[in-house]
């Protein structure tokens, strides 16, 4: 059995230019990953698991464009993910006008990254098109009612912005997820006319760094003893693991100039109050969903 992986704080210098975490080598990686003690069983080379060690969200884009045919690879990719019985229940609306990202970045909470990213992808949880689909088989798309086929298209989304990320961050490119899409889901569906039947899961900003910025670095994640459960779950050794973890995100805040403040402390307040989210099985009925 493999043995857990321990996290120490954070170090205190963060880097200096995207490429430098762009090119980091997995060892590093990972050490920014989990904690300078890491310990993994030797890989082989994997371009793909490199790439993905290295994730970080990137909030501050230059106004650098992006390669010739980037967004139809970037969904090509998405379209390569898994489907749940192939029904491929998302779509992906590429918004780039800049009046659009900036009402957008207002209904999202003020988000500047929204309006100066060059591209933005707006994930679908999308059931009005299996609806039309049986609708021109003169079949009553009587599934799309339940919370099951909800689930089923935004686990469908998210696999394939998933894939998106993983290609644009494979060319140089820099991601960050947009959850506050469903701040005001109502309003936003308008903003891109949605039909009926489908929703903004989320949003994901795509561009080049700019490098005049302070760079994100790679955030520590939770240790392993806490996330991987070997034949039955069991949260035994989850209280000092997070302890552990609150002291290395507070390094890590503090290494990109930010206040430390534990994590723990943070995720407990966030599942306390979803600070208007609370109303979303509300806005889902009126964007044409059933849940039932």
């Amino acid at each position: 059995m493999n043995a857990p992986l321990p996290i120490t704080p954070y170090p205190t210098t963060a880097p200096s230019h995207p490429d430098e975490v762009s090119n980091l080598p997995r060892d590093e990686a990972l050490r920014r990953r989990y904690g300078p003690q890491v310990a993994l069983p030797d890989m082989p080379p994997s371009p793909v698991f490199d790439t993905l060690l290295r994730h970080r969200s990137v909030r501050a884009f230059s106004d650098r464009s992006l390669p010739e045919g980037t967004l139809e690879m970037l969904v090509a990719a998405g379209q390569s993910a898994a489907s749940s019985s192939n029904v491929q229940a998302w779509s992906v609306i590429a918004v780039q006008d800049p009046d659009r990202k900036a009402r957008l970045s207002m209904l999202a909470g003020d988000q500047e990254h929204i309006r100066s990213c060059p591209l933005f992808l707006m994930w679908v949880a999308d059931l009005s098109r299996l609806d039309r689909i049986a609708d021109r088989r003169g079949i009553a798309p009587d599934g799309t009612r339940y919370l099951e086929m909800l689930l089923v298209a935004v686990i469908d989304a998210a696999l394939a912005a998933q894939n998106a990320v993983l290609a644009a961050e494979s060319i140089g490119l820099g991601t960050v997820y947009i959850g506050a899409m469903r701040n005001e889901p109502e309003k936003v569906a308008a903003e891109v006319g949605l039909p009926a039947d489908a929703m903004i899961a989320f949003g994901l900003c795509v561009g080049y760094e700019d490098p005049a910025a302070q760079t994100a670095d790679i955030k520590p994640r939770l240790p392993q003893q806490t996330i991987l459960h070997r034949e039955r779950y069991s949260p035994a050794p989850e209280a000092d693991a997070v302890a552990d973890y609150d002291r290395a995100m507070a390094g890590f805040q503090a290494s990109q100039g930010l206040r430390a403040v534990d994590w723990s402390l943070q995720a407990a307040r966030r599942v306390h109050e979803l600070r208007g989210r609370e109303r979303l099985s509300e806005a889902l009925r009126a964007l044409g969903f059933g849940i039932r």
